[in-house]
């Protein structure tokens, strides 16, 4: 078999020039990454085309793991701390031919491993890193679960005791209770598989297990009704609640460790008919926050961020959208872009989601009166610069946000509505004067978070003349302009999508904004007197600039957007 060096692969298939081999070369010697890996985080070539590389590099055969057909009994053959160790998948057998997929063909001490663990010939193939990931949590998750839940049929009793080892804990169960293995699979799959959420639902007859993925949920599997007890207390178990309370909602939190990462874990539940309904929400405490350019603020936009955070006069500025579209990551970038050694920053949280150093972060706690209202009281006297708000919840504190911005300081907050427009309503709603919100209020960012099209399977399509008028298209303003969808692969696991970047529009207020404001003018008007300026860009519109730069699709912007006309009418 004729080897060459990747890096003079890629230049002769015409990927990557001499310069960007040279710099990628030169920032690897930093990141310590294989030079593969340093290309596609460097966005200068996709996994599929160095898969493609490797495959005119090594002869080998590549694979796609969402679409194959494997075989659980493959892990009666490869024990399951090889495939993790390495990252690798058993494909199939063949005689004593057993092929694997792997994503570093050449890692030959995995293949030794695997050959001395099956004392099978291995034949390896290649797949993407995140395909493997995702088939591993798949293959072994689902079989780890299946025997757990055997062994749970067999041990249940009427009065089940719990283990309290490993609690903080995912690795190396294999020797643990099957519930503590049931609930270690269940949460080591959302965290390969990037979930925000895992679901727990009682129905009549199982307990549903769904995880939000991308902003949206997928049935992930289902648990016999009569274990449902047995693994909803393990999990309060995890969360230091209380196992023997089923009738009132409860809170809690844990901490788990996994692939050298801390994860933070949320836990909620609430009664209902078929039982309690858990909810876990899944935080990665060692992820970077995201910087401004990452969450997708540019050109324009990018503009008015930096002028609301650069304003020395204070003022409040809002982060106006629905639970889930991201509003918390847009103040972390803001508090760590405000975060000097000049200020006193303070924030107030509920709860506090990432510990960032040099910043006073304060959990709010109603049962000790320490509530968002109370708490920014108390800030006021601690000679605060900029103030962090978790979120805008009644009157109270938006008015104590106000006047505390008038009197010269900056203070960012969250508050849930649907719009920029939108947000003076809701504040004019729960009582905050007219007066105070022309005053105080510097901005709004409006978000939503929308899927991007998976750039290992993105392609070019014609979309149908109601597609472009769903989103506001005409004939005339798309001509000329080329439209992609992502046709499904093994890094999007078929879906299409990977990842998500925001979408966003600013309200900037100025004179005849204010003017409106203070004389309660109704929000026909003021929508009309900021498309006067000639500086606000809707959600819509900016859905259709990500549509047309090829970041995502006519039906995501038109699912994130939920409406035809973009007149924003409730």
């Amino acid at each position: 078999m004729r080897y060459a060096r990747l890096g003079d692969l890629l230049i002769s298939a015409g990927l990557i020039t001499q310069e960007q081999l040279e710099s990628a070369l030169k920032n690897q010697k930093i990141t310590k990454n294989r030079l593969g890996k340093e290309l596609i985080e460097e966005g200068i070539i996709t996994e599929s085309q160095l898969i493609e590389a490797l495959q005119m590099q090594l002869g080998v055969e590549a694979i796609d793991l969402s679409t194959a057909s494997i075989s659980p009994q493959l892990t009666e053959i490869l024990p399951k701390n090889i495939a993790k160790k390495h990252g690798l998948v058993p494909v199939k057998l063949i005689g004593n031919a057993l092929y694997i997929a792997m994503s570093d063909p050449l890692n030959f001490v995995a293949i030794e491993d695997v050959k001395n663990a099956t004392r099978k010939r291995v034949i390896p193939m290649i797949a993407t890193a995140d395909s493997i990931e995702r088939e591993i949590a798949t293959l072994y998750g689902n079989e780890g679960a299946a025997r757990a839940i055997e062994e749970m049929k067999r041990e249940i009793s009427d009065t089940p005791s719990f283990a309290m080892d490993n609690v903080n804990s995912l690795e190396n169960d294999n020797q643990s209770a099957p519930t503590i293995r049931l609930v270690n699979s269940l949460i080591e799959r959302a965290i390969v598989e990037h979930a925000s959420d895992i679901h727990l639902e009682p129905e009549e007859d199982e307990l549903r297990v769904r995880m939000r993925i991308d902003g949206l949920l997928k049935t992930i599997m289902s648990v016999p009704k009569n274990l449902q007890s047995s693994v909803i207390s393990r999990l309060k178990i995890m969360g230091n609640m209380d196992i023997t309370e089923r009738k009132v909602p409860q809170d809690g939190r844990s901490n788990v460790r996994i692939k050298n990462s801390d994860i933070d874990l949320r836990m909620s539940t609430i009664p209902t008919i078929n039982g309690e309904k858990f909810v876990i929400r899944i935080l990665d405490k060692n992820s970077q926050l995201l910087s401004k350019e990452k969450i997708g603020l540019k050109d324009e936009n990018l503009a008015k961020y930096n002028y609301l955070i650069n304003n020395k006069n204070g003022g409040v500025i809002l982060i106006a959208g629905p639970t889930g579209s991201g509003k918390t990551s847009t103040m972390y970038s803001m508090i760590r872009e405000l975060n000097t050694e000049l200020v006193n920053l303070v924030t107030l949280e509920d709860p506090v989601e990432y510990n960032i150093h040099g910043i006073n972060q304060v959990q709010i706690n109603e049962k000790t009166g320490m509530t968002f209202a109370g708490g920014l009281r108390s800030i006021l006297r601690q000679d605060p610069d900029i103030i962090a708000v978790g979120e805008i919840r009644d009157g109270e504190t938006a008015q104590i946000a106000m006047r505390a911005a008038i009197t010269g300081h900056l203070v960012l907050s969250t508050i849930h509505t649907n719009n920029a427009i939108a947000t003076i309503e809701r504040l004019l709603d729960i009582g905050v004067e007219p007066y105070l919100i022309s005053s105080a209020l510097n901005g709004v960012i409006s978000q939503r978070l929308v899927r991007k099209i998976c750039p290992e399977c993105r392609e070019e399509y014609t979309p149908t003349e109601e597609e472009l008028k769903s989103v506001g298209f005409t004939k005339e303003t798309a001509a000329g302009h080329k439209f992609y969808h992502g046709k499904g692969c093994s890094a999007c696991y078929g879906t299409g999508y990977r990842g998500r970047i925001g979408v966003f529009e600013i309200l900037l207020l100025d004179g005849k904004l204010r003017t409106a404001i203070s004389k309660n003018k109704q929000r026909d008007e003021i929508t009309a007197i900021a498309n006067e300026s000639g500086h606000f860009t809707t959600l819509a519109e900016g859905c259709r600039k990500l549509i047309l730069d090829g970041t995502t699709t006519i039906s995501e912007a038109r699912r994130i957007t939920n409406t035809g006309d973009y007149d924003y009418e409730d």
